[in-house]
């Protein structure tokens, strides 16, 4: 079927609104008609390096219009959010850790199916897609029924996207892995979705010292607001003093969302005795390097993918908290027509926008 589509024709550069051919789902795979898709970092990232042309995008959420042969639990004219893909048979798969899945790069990473074949072309010529499972910055998604999980129809479309990855990632480092004590302190660095999904789970589970650190002043605002104890400015002054002003014996949890290694080793310092430290973000730095010191007294380090979740379960959850009133992210997001993607990005990139969806 012809579609409408994002292209990355070149690393880095812009994307272009297309038309392309999507081809019908195979056995374990379902078509999904995309309703609004939110934009990631990730998103932002892979651009600079994925092999193009490609489509990215992988917060989708959508409409079920076809399924392959042999899926089962899912049905035309369901809603669905989109989440990461992995193989399903490994060990950790089957443990039900499919965000450590053995070939999760090989799944979600190289543009193509396992089998080395690609659901989109242009002209006859194949286009690298499959990205996290959905390269769904596209009217249409051809995506493993693995990365698909049926959602409340009564579920506002425009927002559950984020769920799928941003929000989901943010919330589960925290509820799915740090899980903090009621009482303990909890530090964030990097206050943007994933940054504040995070703050919004330390105050589901009671924690008393919820800290936000950013540069950006208006990030800052909007994390107090949705539940942040302190915000700390790091261009105000030296940001360990002022986070030892706020936890003198240190923090019990610290959370990176922003893949820096100048930023990750001041979140390690900033904890207390076995104090907690998870990375979540992707970000400019390839190497990471402490002071020995650092690690002592109990400290930990601990890398955490896609909120460490597996999404048939914890995506359901999230949203229950949602409906409830108690993660409402929906004050983060801005929506921008699917026609003004890269306004969009360049609205994410410079720190205006929270979260920003696209419509379709």
């Amino acid at each position: 079927m012809r579609i409408t589509a994002a292209v990355l024709e070149n690393a880095g550069g812009p994307f272009t609104l297309q038309q392309i051919d999507l081809a019908d789902p195979g056995p374990d795979e379902v078509l999904v008609r995309v309703h609004s898709v939110g934009i990631c970092a990730t998103d932002l990232e892979f651009a600079n390096f994925f092999p193009t042309p490609a489509v990215l995008g992988h917060e989708g959420s959508g409409v079920v219009e076809q399924v392959g042969e042999r899926v089962t639990g899912i049905s035309p004219g369901d809603h669905v959010a989109m989440s990461f893909t992995s193989c399903g048979d490994c060990p950790l798969c089957r443990g039900g850790n499919p965000a450590y899945c053995r070939r999760f790069d090989a799944v979600n990473f190289t543009g193509r199916r396992p089998d080395g074949s690609t659901a989109l072309s242009r002209d006859g010529q194949p286009v690298n897609g499959h990205f996290l499972g959905q390269s769904s910055f596209a009217s249409h998604v051809v995506a493993p029924a693995r990365a698909v999980v049926p959602i409340s129809k009564e579920i506002d479309l425009g927002v559950v996207g984020p769920f799928g990855c941003g929000f989901g990632t943010g919330a589960g480092a925290v509820l799915n892995v740090l899980r903090p004590e009621v009482g303990s302190s909890v530090v964030v660095f990097g206050a943007g979705a994933v940054g504040v999904a995070a703050i919004l789970a330390a105050r589901v589970t009671g924690c008393a010292v919820v800290a936000a650190v950013d540069v950006n002043a208006g990030k800052l605002d909007t994390a107090r607001l949705l539940g942040a104890t302190h915000g700390v400015n790091s261009a105000d002054g030296d940001p360990r003093e002022l986070l030892t002003a706020i936890a003198p014996h240190g923090f019990d949890v610290a959370i990176d969302t922003t893949g820096r290694e100048d930023v990750l080793r001041l979140a390690v310092e900033s904890l207390g005795p076995l104090g907690r430290c998870g990375v979540v973000g992707i970000g400019p730095s390839e190497q990471m390097s402490f002071e020995w010191r650092s690690v002592l007294n109990g400290r930990s380090i601990t890398g955490i993918i896609g909120g460490s979740s597996l999404p048939q379960v914890f995506l359901p959850k999230l949203l229950d908290l949602h409906a409830a009133g108690n993660f409402p992210v929906d004050r983060l997001i801005t929506r921008f027509p699917f026609a003004q993607i890269n306004e969009a990005v360049a609205a994410l990139r410079s720190g205006e926008v929270g979260k920003a969806v696209l419509t379709l």
